[in-house]
């Protein structure tokens, strides 16, 4: 085999040996954890639905409730919440810690 030859196949072999070390590095990195569940942060999400119907909310359509916003789909909604608010506060994101 003449050295041209030999050079080449030396070269692509290193040019090999050297992206199967960089796939394995970038492999092996530590993916960093969201901010939001870092140490004891809580995560806090919107509420999106009516705790007594089910349904999406109406943003004019609220009660405060323990400081916090309850948000509801109709007025119906916020009467049958206010008649008994501890039935429904594990259905919203607000009270959870």
């Amino acid at each position: 085999m003449d050295v041209r030859k030999k050079t080449i196949i030396v070269m692509v072999l290193l040019t090999s040996v050297l992206l199967v070390g960089l796939a394995a590095l970038n492999g092996c990195k530590k993916k960093p954890e969201p901010a939001a569940t870092k140490g004891t942060t809580s995560i806090v999400t919107e509420q999106t639905v009516c705790p007594v119907m089910g349904g999406a909310i109406n943003k004019n359509m609220f009660t405060e409730y323990k400081g916090k916003k309850v948000y509801f789909c109709c007025a119906g909604c916020e009467e049958k919440f206010k008649a008994n608010p501890e039935q429904y506060i594990a259905k919203l994101p607000q009270f959870k810690d």
